[in-house]
């Protein structure tokens, strides 16, 4: 049995030795009941990471044995622990406190800090009471009780394994020391919280660069202590010892503080740019360790440390050198920097553990009120300074400013110190307002200036006050009492005290508003027509180029631009005068803005032609309806005396379509369209085609290729049948010309013509076509077996008509084609006829006579009388193509009636144009009319197919 109970007690022992850790027995220290305070800090047996559980010997008690308790933590996770043991060798009860601080600056280290925590979680003893737990801000407090002659061993669960110091108190005498630190910390943070108050203040009132940075130190000061004094913990209930985090902040901002203190102090900027780099990196890196110390504060404020001794060095140093250089501030901020030297030299003692007393602490807080106090002292020597001089620089500048009076000008002073500008009563006399309100500090005039010019007003007084040299040179508006604003042209002068820094800025107000509308006129001239108030060329092409910038950003917007053109006003200038013109222009420049949308620009960019810039409509429809109502717009008569003037215009438009495209190409492709709209006759709106920009690009290239295609017979002719409505026959064809440029491609009569036209080429181009039409015409009079000749008509235009050898031209053609008579037939429009009717009435005649056909075309569109259409010896009339076409409307065949009748009464044949359908067929041969052409009866064909019609003609004349 014995046996058995000895393998039981050693296999327990095993079990014991690997579950929990094993301790040996302590030495009980003993408790007098006379000592006020009891250091435990080198007593207390340290076990660090001894895991959940520990099990320890106790100290022997009165009786000499030893016991042996186990202790478990309190959450179940692996603890450090600290083990002691206290005896009481008197025969009364003693109460104490243990008492274990948060934070110690002494032995915290340089590096890794220790910045403090809650030190333990709970006591256990191994008999009597267990401790509780004091309410205390600044440290773990424990009420522990001994017996008489009783030796209790501890066991403290600890949250890490510091502990940087562990006393026994007596509880009074820890009250009354307690009770002493706070009345000293009190009055500590007092002053320095006035301090900071003070300072700041003194920022407000004297606004230089050097008081905020000294307020900043003085508040970064005051939030050290508030942490270090645990007044932080009591304002924002932090959890017990969970300050780390603000305590790194605060030595962050604290070495922040002093370097922007002694860079703004010094004004280091205006010696070197080195200076400035310097001070801004070190700001910057220390700033950021603001964000570091988020991960972890020790890293944060061990650097934090670090960087404050360098400072203090490097900071010291540069002040040596100024003041050798015999700089005044570096001069007088010797004395304050050698007491931060020593407050410096004595902190890192503390922390290194070289010096350690309960005092060094509260006395390091203390010592750094004092250093920002001189601080204080030394900036606001400077601050009051230069008093005594400015008085005398003040008189001096009164005298010059009476002086300038007499000249003209208005005096301005502004007093920096007190921020008060004074300005002559002139000023407010010439804006209505009330004397005074100019009168005070800067920011006042803010409400007088224009929006416009109140952030270059600012920034060039805070330029010439953070550089205290220069001069002000401005100009800016001021809001009079009826909202109107005047112009005043500032020039002003720093005046730098005996401190280095600008005390006032003297100088005069001159009012320009005269000069300056002047100069508005000019610059509103130089980019606006003067009779039209509209935008010129200039203004126009700028604003275009800016939106097709934004088009080409923006990708959805599409700039359209526009170009009016007023038809026949040169002959309105003429006929009605130079004044009435202008007038009417600026009519027409009214009526155009009217019609127009806000983002649109409407400009004159020449004489009678005004450029639109649309930015409202995108739509090339919406655009081409707008240019409609334009016109219409100026289709409206204008009044003008006693008379009413009647105008057209004519519009070229030109779309975006590419990024590609520049202001000066729109411009050119709508000037290009305009001109075709010009060509076509006018009062018409032309939107820019490709096929157009040869003919207004190379419109001389295009006439050398026309003569070249006429001379090399290249040119093409082709023949539009003309069909005898009776056994729908072919009866003729009319001649047309057809280019097939052998680069561009087909080009339409309506675009080379109008080049033949104006060059004169039109006579080589008309004798061509006629000496064509005439020699296939009798190829086929000689070649086909028709019951009736067949005939042609080939067009005559108004140079041809006016011509003095047309007779001897169709006389030559006739000799050599042997062409039956009236078979070449000659048409001419009514209206070209017109132009000149006795002139053509006797051309006519003698081309009659010598067999030729005459062939009034277009007949009932001109203006012609029907008294002058009996003199002319036509024998065909040709139906314009707008009577023949259905318009639903029933006067139009009481009119085609009418017209077939009037030519048979005058004994000429009626061709009529544009049948299109078998039904307009049908009621023109019901109307009595001749003969018809249109797309039904087929298109114009080549020489060659139109022979092929014809020899299948008697076949399909004898069927029908």
């Amino acid at each position: 049995m014995g046996i058995r109970k000895i393998l039981a007690a050693l296999l327990l022992g095993l079990i014991g030795f690997f579950v929990t850790v094993p301790a040996w027995a302590v030495e009980p220290i003993p408790v007098p009941i006379d000592a006020d305070a009891l250091d435990l800090t080198n007593m207390v047996e340290i076990h660090a990471n001894a895991g959940p559980r520990l099990q320890v010997s106790t100290a022997p008690g009165a009786d000499g044995i030893v016991r042996r308790i186990e202790v478990a933590s309190r959450d179940g996770k692996n603890k450090s622990w600290a083990v002691f043991a206290l005896a009481n060798t008197s025969d009364e009860q003693i109460d104490r406190l243990l008492v274990a601080p948060y934070f110690q600056l002494v032995g915290s280290k340089l590096f890794w800090p220790d910045l403090g925590s809650s030190r333990i979680t709970a006591i256990t003893p191994s008999q009597g009471i267990a401790p509780t737990r004091q309410k205390s801000l600044e440290a773990d407090v424990f009420l522990v009780t001994l017996d008489p002659g009783s030796v209790v061993t501890f066991v403290a669960e600890l949250t890490s394994p510091n502990l940087p110091q562990f006393r026994l108190w007596e509880p009074d005498t820890y009250t009354e020391k307690v009770n002493a630190y706070t009345l000293y910390r009190g009055i500590v943070l007092g002053i320095s919280g006035l301090l900071a108050l003070f300072l700041t203040i003194l920022f407000v009132v004297k606004g230089t660069v050097m008081f905020p940075a000294t307020a900043a130190l003085a508040w970064a000061v005051l939030a050290y202590l508030c942490i270090d004094f645990g007044f932080w913990n009591l304002v924002f209930n932090l959890k017990e010892g969970g300050d780390q985090l603000y305590r790194a902040y605060a030595e962050v901002m604290l070495a922040a503080s002093l370097i922007i203190f002694l860079y703004a102090y010094l004004n280091l900027n205006r010696w070197n740019i080195h200076y400035s780099h310097l001070a801004l990196t070190t700001l910057v890196l220390l700033l950021g360790l603001i964000g570091v110390a988020v991960w972890d504060p020790s890293i944060a404020a061990g650097i934090a440390r670090l960087s404050l001794g360098i400072i203090g060095v490097l900071g010291f140093i540069t002040i040596m050198v100024l003041a050798f250089q015999g700089y005044d501030r570096a001069i007088m901020l010797i004395p304050t920097w050698c007491l931060l030297i020593a407050w410096l030299i004595g902190a890192a003692m503390t922390i290194t553990g070289t010096l350690a007393n309960d005092i060094v602490q509260p006395a390091l807080g203390g010592g750094l009120v004092l250093i920002v106090l001189l601080i204080g002292f030394t900036v606001m020597q400077h601050a009051f300074a230069g008093g005594a001089i400015a008085q005398g620089l003040i008189s001096d500048v009164e005298r010059r400013a009476l002086a300038l009076t007499g000249a003209g000008d208005i005096i301005w002073d502004w007093d920096v110190d007190r921020d008060r500008i004074f300005t002559a009563h002139e000023v407010e006399d010439l804006l209505n307002l009330r004397h005074g309100t100019l009168e005070g500090p800067a920011r006042d005039w803010l409400e007088v200036l224009h929006p416009q010019d109140r952030d270059r007003f600012r920034a060039t007084l805070d330029a010439v006050i953070d550089q205290r040299r220069g001069k002000i040179v401005q100009t800016f508006r001021l809001r009079s009492e009826d909202g109107h604003f005047r112009w005043f042209r500032l020039r002003a002068r720093p005046i730098i005290g005996s401190d280095g820094e600008v005390i006032r800025c003297v100088g005069t107000l001159l009012d320009v508003t005269e000069e300056r509308t002047a100069e508005e006129r000019l610059l509103h001239d130089a980019v606006h027509d003067n009779l039209t108030g509209l935008p010129n060329r200039e203004l126009f092409m700028d604003r275009l180029q800016a939106a097709l910038a934004f088009a080409r950003a923006d990708g959805k917007s599409k700039p359209a631009v526009m170009i009016l053109n007023l038809d026949r006003f040169k002959q309105v200038n003429d006929s009605i005068g130079l004044s009435a013109g202008d007038s009417i222009l600026l009519t027409v420049a009214r009526r155009l803005v009217r019609m127009i949308g806000e983002q649109d620009t409407l400009s004159r960019i020449s004489g009678d032609q005004y450029g639109l810039l649309v930015l409202s409509e995108t739509e090339p429809d919406r655009i081409v309806a707008l240019a409609d109502g334009l016109r219409k717009a100026v289709r409206s008569p204008i009044t003008f005396g006693d008379r009413e003037i009647f105008l057209t215009c004519s519009v070229g438009i030109s779309l975006y379509e590419d990024e590609k495209q520049t202001a000066e190409d729109l411009i050119t492709n709508t000037e290009i369209a305009l001109n075709h709209a010009k060509r076509l006759g006018g009062d018409r709106q032309e939107v820019f085609r490709p096929i157009l920009r040869p003919l207004g690009k190379n419109i001389i290239d295009m006439e050398t290729d026309l003569r070249e295609a006429i001379r090399k017979e290249t040119l093409g002719v082709f023949f539009q049948p003309i069909i005898r409505l009776e056994d729908r026959t072919i009866a003729g064809f009319e001649v047309l010309a057809r280019w097939n440029h052998p680069k561009r491609g087909k080009i339409a009569p309506a675009e080379f013509i109008p080049v033949a036209e104006q060059s004169g080429l039109i006579n080589e181009l008309g004798m061509y076509m006629l000496e064509k039409g005439a020699h296939q015409l009798a190829f086929w009079q000689r070649e086909t077996a028709l019951p009736r000749p067949l005939f042609a008509s080939v067009n005559l235009s108004s140079r041809q008509l006016l011509k003095h050898d047309l007779i001897n031209d169709v006389k030559a053609v006739l000799s050599r084609s042997s062409l039956a008579p009236g078979t070449l037939k000659l048409e001419l429009t009514e209206s070209l006829v017109m132009s000149n009717p006795e002139y053509s009435a006797k051309v006519l005649e003698r081309l009659r006579a010598l067999g030729a056909g005459l062939s009034l075309d277009d007949f009932g569109t001109g203006h012609s009388s029907l008294s002058y259409l009996q003199r002319f010896p036509f024998d065909t009339i040709k139906i314009d193509q707008s009577f023949v076409k259905a318009n639903g409307k029933s006067a139009r065949p009481v009119l085609l009636r009418t017209i077939v009748a009037m030519g048979h009464d005058l004994g000429m044949s009626v061709v009529a144009e544009g049948a299109e359908s078998e039904a307009d067929a049908l009621e023109l041969y019901q109307l009595g009319c001749e003969f018809a052409q249109g797309f039904h009866f087929g298109q114009a064909v080549s020489a060659d197919e139109a022979t092929k019609l014809l020899r299948r003609q008697p076949a399909e004349a004898h069927t029908a």
